[in-house]
């Protein structure tokens, strides 16, 4: 089952010629999910093929260069002749300044628009096999992030083992993959365990948005396959990022590492460093052993299975 990230978006809040403001489109086997919409959300989406089916769009917080895409986009699908419900997930007491985005200019889309504020820490959306979870984190306003967790998945089913008890070929193998026991015509009963392995863990991916480095997130990031983190700022301006409620990409590294993530993404990056990301690259691997990259506008990056081989 693929999980495919792209970033439409990565500058801190001043775009730049070749970084839109915040923005990441996760296609989890064809459904779409939009983690936060800053402005040009719409065109990027256009730029880099990714479509507009999008079911879901999750907010960290309310600051212009996450949310101002909104209104473009809610209008772009009203002319494209949208009909299924959309639903915006936003952090406590935001519900009707994200009103006001999707009726801007006095707009009523011709389709429903659902708003729900969800608080740190809860389940922001729950689909059949997978969970989208908020975790708090430091901004200077309401914010927080989100942890997309898949269900662990059955075992492996060990297919020689089962053929050695005498199950034959055919629908019983699918059920006892499916935790089902079952009858063999001599009488014996089969059960699961006997051929299939110990459950195996999905994906997690999580995104932070605009924070300080927080234990939570280091929480509901723990072993998690990508993690893609506020990195506004090199060490040296870590004065900076703590006075305006961001992460060096160190402090980044450093909560990726606690967390024991595989992936780290660094993402919301000042105009500062325009031409010099490398830079930034260099100080989260100085702390953080795993795979580290600068995120780019139009970048897509395949998310695994932790035991995919």
């Amino acid at each position: 089952m693929s999980m495919r990230v792209t970033f439409l978006g990565t500058s801190g809040a001043v775009p730049t010629t070749q970084r839109a403001p915040s923005a990441v489109l996760v296609n989890r086997e064809g459904e779409r999910l939009l983690f936060d919409c800053g402005e040009g959300t719409q065109r990027q989406m256009m730029r880099f093929g990714t479509g507009f089916d999008i079911s879901h769009i999750f907010v960290t917080h309310l600051h212009g260069d996450h949310v101002l895409g909104i209104p473009g986009l809610i209008q772009s699908l009203d002319f494209n002749d949208r009909s299924d419900a959309l639903a915006i997930h936003v952090p406590p007491r935001s519900r009707d300044d994200v009103r006001s985005l999707v009726h801007a200019g006095g707009h009523q889309p011709g389709f429903p628009v659902r708003i729900h504020e969800v608080s740190p820490g809860a389940v922001a959306y729950a689909a059949d096999d997978f969970e989208v979870r908020t975790a708090e984190t430091d901004h200077r306003t309401r914010s927080m992030g989100f942890a997309l967790v898949e269900d662990d998945r059955p075992g492996r089913f060990d297919r020689a083992r089962a053929e050695e008890l005498g199950v034959p070929v055919g629908p019983k193998f699918g059920r006892l993959h499916g935790g089902e026991a079952v009858e063999l015509d001599d009488g014996r009963v089969i059960e699961p365990e006997q051929v299939v392995g110990d459950p195996r863990p999905g994906r997690r991916l999580v995104y932070t948005g605009d924070t300080r480095p927080v234990d939570a997130v280091v929480e509901v990031a723990r072993d998690a396959d990508l993690l893609i983190h506020d990195a506004t700022f090199a060490d040296d301006e870590r004065d900076r990022a703590r006075h305006t409620g961001h992460s060096t990409a160190r402090e980044a590294g450093e909560v990726a590492a606690r967390a024991g993530a595989e992936r780290l993404a660094l993402t919301h990056l000042s105009s500062r460093y325009a031409g010099r990301w490398e830079r930034l690259e260099r100080e989260a691997r100085e702390v953080f052993d795993g795979e580290c990259f600068v995120a780019s506008d139009g970048q897509t990056v395949d998310v695994p299975y932790p035991d995919a081989e």
